[in-house]
């Protein structure tokens, strides 16, 4: 069974930086949208980025500026820089790849990300 292996997660203080990644452990053939989501305790999963196979990005408006969503598609990798970070920011971090055709989603185990001083 396909796994979504995310990597990159930590502890940094508010102002920092850090990058995720998120690789397939097999070839996925056709994977149209890449994303990244987000849990903060108490709160329900949101969007916070999403590209497509053809590089169109979307974002959440209150990391809009400031996260920078990309893929590569030969490696089934997509990879979220995160800048300036804000204690607003701390969740866990989900990778998912959606296959349209298939309509099938696979999810990571989800990664943990904390901004504090």
């Amino acid at each position: 069974q396909v796994q979504l292996v995310e990597s990159g997660g930590g502890l940094v203080q508010p102002g920092g930086s850090l990058r995720l990644s998120c690789a397939a452990s097999e070839t996925i053939r056709g994977i149209n949208t890449m994303g990244w989501y987000r849990q903060a305790p108490g709160k329900e999963r949101e969007l916070v980025a999403v590209i497509s196979s053809g590089g169109t990005t979307n974002y959440a408006d209150s990391v809009k500026g400031r996260f920078t969503i990309s893929r590569d598609n030969a490696k089934n990798t997509v990879f979220l820089q995160m800048n300036s970070l804000k204690p607003e920011d701390t969740a866990v971090y989900y990778c998912n790849f959606y296959r349209a055709f298939y309509r099938r989603n696979y999810w990571g185990q989800g990664t943990q990300v904390t901004v504090s001083s």
